[in-house]
């Protein structure tokens, strides 16, 4: 029986939910794959840390944040050290980096990982800063020591975007990509053609889960700006930022807009769209009218879509509907399948 060894620096909702669902699957992960995956160090922002080289349980360090909102201080795997120390000093396989977005430079998140690829360990991220900010220093340096980066859950939760780029349409070139990416502006757009108001269109998205305590990242298109500047990075080997996106958010959008876009037979949505014409590549995020037989327009509430346009496949469509955060937890987890894999 082999072994791989993980660290994960955040343990918010995805980090638990991903941890239950390890253990749950941790019988089969041995019978298919002939590995025992251990977490070995667990660190968070403000709820303590764990540290443990035998294994920690890390469905009870999950229960435990829920039911007491930290991890126990009297457990012998808690420690004060920090996640730089973790990524630097610790012995683990593979770096899972769930720490939370900062959507303006990427850091910490791309310093965990490039020290984890100085140090030649794989790295799994559902963080999206570092694919928008220097994915392709982080790809490069990947290659160049030889270690494994993966990222699948950074777009669309766990919908297979990138894998069904490296596993299933191999050698097609991606020329454009088309998308509805942020799902707080599209569900604000829904509620405001309702007539309700702004204000208990967003105090009722919090209430719900999905609509951030500061709202403004969202509305302002700067979530979908640096989603479609992932996609662009990795599908069409772009080299940008989300500044280079043409942005603009939805703050301007109101009920008259909307009422005349369905007079028009469309929808407003705020749209993704980046595009290679000739070798140039640009990105785009704003408000647009869609028609309403599109299946972009067709897109509700919470779910999410993606077109992918090949020179040899033509366009694939890719929907998620109604995620929930054990879609992001899958996402993480199908990294994991996918890393053991390529190690056997």
């Amino acid at each position: 029986m082999k072994e791989i060894k993980l660290a994960i620096l955040g343990y918010g909702n995805a980090g638990r939910a991903f941890g239950k669902l390890l253990k749950n699957k941790e019988k089969e992960i041995k019978e298919k794959y002939n590995y025992k995956v251990k977490v070995v160090a667990i660190t968070t922002k403000t709820r303590g840390n764990l540290l443990d080289n035998e294994g920690i349980n890390y469905k009870k360090a999950a229960e435990d944040i829920e039911k007491k909102g930290s991890f126990d201080k009297n457990h012998k795997s808690y420690s004060n050290i920090s996640s730089m120390e973790v990524v630097e000093k610790i012995d683990y396989d593979v770096l899972i980096e769930l720490t939370p977005l900062e959507i303006f430079t990427g850091k910490p998140a791309i310093d965990h990982i490039k020290g984890a690829l100085n140090r030649r360990k794989h790295v799994i991220t559902a963080n999206k800063g570092p694919i928008a900010w220097a994915y392709r220093e982080l790809k490069e340096l990947s290659e160049e020591k030889n270690s494994l980066f993966f990222y699948e859950t950074t777009v669309m939760d766990g919908t297979p975007i990138f894998n069904l780029k490296d596993e299933t349409l191999k050698l097609c070139q991606v020329t454009e990509i088309e998308g509805i990416l942020n799902t707080t502006t599209n569900f604000i757009l829904e509620e405001m053609e309702k007539e309700k108001k702004y204000e208990d269109i967003i105090k009722e998205g919090k209430k719900r889960g999905f609509v951030e305590a500061e709202p403004a990242m969202d509305v302002e298109g700067w979530d979908a700006a640096a989603k479609v500047t992932a996609l662009i990075n990795v599908l069409m080997n772009g080299d940008i930022t989300p500044k280079d996106i043409d942005r603009k958010g939805i703050e301007d959008i109101t009920y008259q807009d909307i009422k005349n876009a369905d007079k028009r037979g469309c929808v407003i949505k705020l749209l993704c769209r980046g595009k290679n014409e000739d070798g140039k590549i640009t990105g785009m995020v704003k408000p647009v009218e869609i028609k309403k037989g599109d299946l972009l327009a067709s897109i509700k509430g919470t779910s999410s879509a993606v077109k992918i346009k090949t020179d040899l496949m033509g366009t694939i469509s890719i929907v998620e509907h109604d995620p929930e955060i054990e879609q992001t937890a899958y996402g993480i987890f199908s990294d994991i399948l996918r890393l053991i894999s390529k190690l056997n």
